[in-house]
């Protein structure tokens, strides 16, 4: 007898080996990102870099967006900066441009950063390299602690809200500002299941659902997409395959 078909919306893009596999169980991924971000062009930004470039600073890094934006302006040269950031793939391209030997430290989530950065009692200011909409456990901690943040906001996430026709098995929520976007245009059945890559997300999406949102407890999009097929694999009652 042929099963039945799991569809999962991903809000953002992920791990083409999970989709792959996932398809193995008849768990079918679908993609479409309700949020993009764009890099804020600014020469007085422009010009701060250039001169921290040279600086021997604590810099910050919570996204691989910001990564992206700030190696624009930095000049081929050995930038001399101590590096805190979050997340395995933050951490990949921070150690791809500046140089595993800068990395002082990496942590899952930015409250966590902060602690790491507050521990070390040499630092007295950083540099926090952010976008429009970051939260705020890091400045927040670090301020209360003493130290001096310094924010640079070097891009801005812009909602792209559409109409989804498809009601789906599981929703996949990387982010309040995707939240906020898919559930402008669309709701949901009481049937579907929510995952959210962590608290401040699942919290956003909780008005929009009747049932818990699944939260996960590491910060990488390809562990949530684990999670959300683990999760069907259980309810089918068949082996996964990850």
């Amino acid at each position: 007898m042929k099963r039945n078909r799991v569809h999962i919306l991903c809000t953002g893009p992920v791990s083409e080996t999970l989709v792959r596999k996932a398809a193995l169980d008849d768990i079918i991924i679908h993609e479409a990102s309700f949020i993009k971000t764009v890099e804020i062009k600014s020469a007085a930004i422009e010009q701060r870099i250039h001169e921290l470039a040279r600086q021997k600073i604590t810099a910050v890094f919570t996204s691989v967006k910001a990564v992206e934006a700030v190696v624009k302006f930095i000049p081929a040269i050995k930038t001399p900066w101590k590096i805190f950031c979050t997340g395995n793939t933050t951490k990949k391209i921070v150690k791809k441009i500046f140089g595993e030997e800068n990395i002082r430290a990496v942590a899952d989530n930015a409250e966590q950063l902060a602690e790491k950065i507050v521990k070390n009692s040499s630092i007295k200011n950083v540099a926090f390299f952010c976008g429009d909409q970051r939260r705020n456990e890091l400045p927040g901690k670090l301020k209360n602690s003493g130290i001096t943040v310094e924010e640079l906001v070097v891009y801005k996430t812009v909602g792209t809200p559409q109409i989804v026709a498809k009601q789906y098995d599981g929703i996949l929520f990387f982010s309040p500002s995707a939240v906020k976007s898919f559930f402008s245009k669309n709701s949901i059945t009481s049937k579907t299941r929510v995952f959210a890559i962590g608290a401040t997300t699942a919290n956003s999406a909780k008005p929009f659902t009747q049932q818990p949102v699944i939260i996960s407890n590491k910060p990488g999009k390809d562990d949530l997409v684990t999670l959300a097929i683990e999760h069907f694999c259980k309810s089918k009652l068949i082996r996964c395959n990850l």
